[in-house]
């Protein structure tokens, strides 16, 4: 959709503005809210653009996102259903106006929950799975607030992190690879992770 594409082309305008890390702050916590545009697609030019600053830049987006996914828990827990126990208002207009968000990918959401309890959060805190719907369900569905941080802190540091050192070892000429293998990248290192995670539970 063109909107998409302008805010884009918007969020990429801040790599060549001296307040960029500002810019990086408020889009990485508004896209664990509701924003469309990845945190990535800026921390990747900022950090070319200033390898001195590449940590410095990898925290702001993990701190940044996680305060925005405290804030989409509590609108989740608070104002996702109405008194009847239904879909609130605010919670249609999201299904109505908001990319990845709709009622049947949110009750799917509560299968997972119900299946894979905080692993999920795991997942879609480092793969590409759009982080804002796991955000706002895990209040909605109110999982426990501060294992949700804890699993939320660990998949987006490492991330950011991850994207960072890449970066910090590899410079420009590794933009290209991880424009086309991150995801896949991630994916990997999801399963790896979530899989310890399986066997310290089946053998402890």
């Amino acid at each position: 959709m063109k909107y998409i594409r302008y805010l884009y082309e918007w969020v990429l305008s801040w790599a060549y503005k001296k307040t960029g890390h500002y810019g990086l702050a408020l889009i990485s916590c508004t896209e664990s809210i509701f924003f469309p545009i990845p945190p990535d697609v800026l921390l990747i030019p900022l950090c070319i653009g200033n390898p001195k600053k590449i940590f410095k830049f990898a925290s702001i987006c993990t701190f940044g996102s996680i305060l925005g996914a405290s804030i989409g828990y509590f609108l989740g827990y608070s104002i996702w259903w109405d008194e009847s126990g239904n879909f609130s208002f605010i919670a249609l207009k999201f299904f109505e106006y908001i990319p990845s968000f709709n009622e049947e990918t949110f009750e799917s959401i509560k299968l997972l929950y119900d299946e894979y309890n905080l692993l999920i959060i795991f997942t879609a805190g480092f793969t590409p799975i759009p982080f804002k719907i796991f955000t706002i369900s895990a209040g909605a569905f109110n999982l426990n607030f501060f294992m949700f941080i804890l699993a939320s802190s660990i998949s987006r540091g490492a991330r950011f992190f991850l994207l960072a050192i890449l970066l910090k070892v590899f410079g420009e000429t590794i933009t290209n690879f991880i424009d086309k293998y991150f995801n896949i990248l991630s994916l990997i290192f999801t399963i790896t992770l979530i899989s310890g995670f399986l066997l310290l539970k089946y053998f402890f």
